[in-house]
């Protein structure tokens, strides 16, 4: 929980457009020219300038004297220099989130609604300006960019629509004349931080659902690519959101420690790292907050004889290196069982045609990591196996791409390896696909089970029988069955467990209005009889 790159700085000389710097000269005609176009936001930038704090509905220029440049993974441009908030914004936004609780509350579920319906709409026409900041920001391949904003991200979005129907109480008549009747009410301030490697969907798991609950929302995105939180900050704005029901912060340390103090916060959702994640967890409810933290991962695919070949293997590649193995639910692991152990050759030459490249060119499969010390961090593990004796079929140490040669790219790396290495035991976060040999089914569950971390598995089989053991005994959240990677819709929740989660109640879904939402009960007497008697009664009522 770091800050990626600080600096200090007196005095800020920001160039107008790339045209006239010479350090924007090393991005790529195409990503000089999405800059120029992102240019027209208002909160972020992409070409030299500040990235600006986002308080009561007003974007707001930082008066901190401390700073993060934000750098393209794939070429070290500077794009933007992130605040460090100062404790007197962190206040003045939490303010305007507690003013703006009184009204947002008090708005009609229908009004709230309305809301979301419009940021839905706007969230698909502004895809491309988000896409693109992610790619200049984060790495991403373009495509890759668009999923992270369309897939669980808007989908959010879209299932928050419902809540006319989700938020939907209980009521029943529990005494004759007297009712008990349950209402889903809001916190109050909340708050959410949100990682680097997916900029647009993490927000959306928490913007949507905090305000069609009623709720206002502190966000800090990742330092490191802040711009897909900004451009959706302005859309909600567009999208009719009041003053202050929204509000954005940034920082390290710091303002992640004033999130977890502040009183008037409520709740705090995170995804993240496990530090990080154990932190917020442990100071926060410690503070009296509610707390979901999504934190580490090593997600197994249990590949059986049995599969289809071709499925398996593209699937199996696809998970483990797409995003340059940046997320939480990437297949890490592949446990090979028995027969198909003799696969590994060819997990190894479809691995190799991926092509590694800029986020913008054309037909790019992975793009660069997130930073230079991520990259040093992942050629370190892989080197580690190397040296406890795991055997290395595919190694992407020393991969440079002609046209970015500052790139933080690492290749396809393969590596064959046992349980105890700590290639297997860390969560490596780069595009390495660890290779565990089973000799059974059983065995895979036991290599599965024993790991630390609980987000989620695969099974490869055309056994009915094969996968409905592995369904019944496997300790992981999520399951797939010749599925890679089984984030579920939002009409679910997010349901990782072990060291993978802290907290108890998941991600958008249903557990996310439980999450936002606190449960307050009346019970309620209107004797029928009181409308024409006057006899008073003494007993104590039985409710019989």
């Amino acid at each position: 929980m770091t800050l990626s790159r600080v600096v200090r700085i007196r005095s800020i000389n920001h160039p107008r457009s790339f045209s006239t710097t010479s350090a924007a000269l090393a991005l790529s005609n195409v990503a000089r020219s999405k800059a120029n176009q992102l240019s027209q936001w208002k909160g972020t930038s992409v070409i030299g300038e500040t990235t600006k704090n986002f308080i009561g509905g007003e974007f707001v220029d930082s008066k901190s004297s401390e700073w993060t440049e934000v750098l393209d993974p794939t070429t070290q441009t500077l794009l933007s220099t992130v605040p460090q908030t100062t404790e007197t914004e962190f206040k003045q936004a939490v303010d305007a989130a507690a003013q703006a609780f009184k009204s947002w509350s008090r708005t009609s579920v229908l009004g709230r609604q309305r809301f979301v319906i419009e940021l839905q709409h706007l969230l698909r026409k502004n895809a491309d300006a988000i896409a693109n900041s992610i790619v200049l920001e984060q790495g991403k391949t373009l495509s890759d960019a668009h999923g992270d904003l369309l897939r669980v991200g808007l989908q959010v979005a879209e299932h928050a629509i419902g809540i006319t129907s989700t938020l939907l109480g209980d009521k029943l008549e529990v005494s004759r004349d007297m009712d008990t009747y349950v209402r889903k009410v809001p916190l109050g301030v909340c708050a959410s931080v949100a990682p680097f490697n997916f900029p647009a969907m993490i927000p959306l798991w928490t913007i949507p659902m905090a305000a069609v609950t009623g709720n206002t929302l502190i966000l800090k995105p990742s330092e490191r690519d802040p711009g897909a939180a900004m451009i959706i900050a302005e859309l909600c704005q567009q999208a009719g959101l009041p003053p202050g029901v929204l509000n954005i912060v940034h920082g390290g340390v710091p303002t992640v420690n004033a999130i977890c103090d502040d009183p008037a916060i409520r709740a705090i959702s995170f995804v993240g790292g496990d530090r990080a994640g154990k932190h917020i967890y442990n100071r926060g409810t410690q503070n009296g907050k509610r707390v979901q933290a999504n934190m580490g991962a090593k997600n197994h695919a249990v590949i059986m004889p049995d599969a289809n070949k071709n499925l398996a293997l593209n699937s199996l590649v696809g998970a483990a290196f797409g995003a340059a193995g940046q997320r939480c639910m990437a297949i890490s692991v592949a446990v090979l069982v028995g027969e198909a152990q003799s696969w590994l050759p060819e997990i190894i030459e479809r691995a190799q045609k991926l092509r590694v490249n800029g986020g913008f060119e054309p037909d790019t499969d992975i793009g660069p990591v997130i930073s230079p010390n991520a990259k040093a961090r992942i050629v370190d593990i892989i080197s580690s196996a190397e040296e406890e004796g795991g055997k290395l079929h595919l190694d992407g140490r020393g991969l440079v791409v002609p046209s970015y040669p500052d790139g933080n790219f690492v290749g396809p790396t393969v590596i064959e390896a046992k349980t105890p290495m700590r290639c297997y035991q860390e969560e490596i976060f780069g595009p390495v696909l660890v290779v565990i040999q089973a000799d059974t089914l059983e065995d895979g569950i036991e290599i599965i089970n024993a790991n630390r971390y609980g987000n989620g598995a695969a099974i490869f089989t055309q056994s009915g029988a094969t996968a409905r053991k592995f369904e019944t005994d496997i300790n992981v959240g999520q399951i797939g069955i010749n599925v890679p990677i089984p984030v579920p819709l939002p009409m679910f929740a997010w349901s990782g467990n072990k060291g993978s989660v802290l907290g108890d109640i998941g991600f958008y879904g249903k557990s996310g209005i439980d999450f936002y939402t606190q449960n307050k009960t009346t019970t309620s007497l209107w004797r029928a009889e009181d409308a024409v008697g006057t006899r008073a009664h003494s007993t104590m009522p039985t409710f019989s």
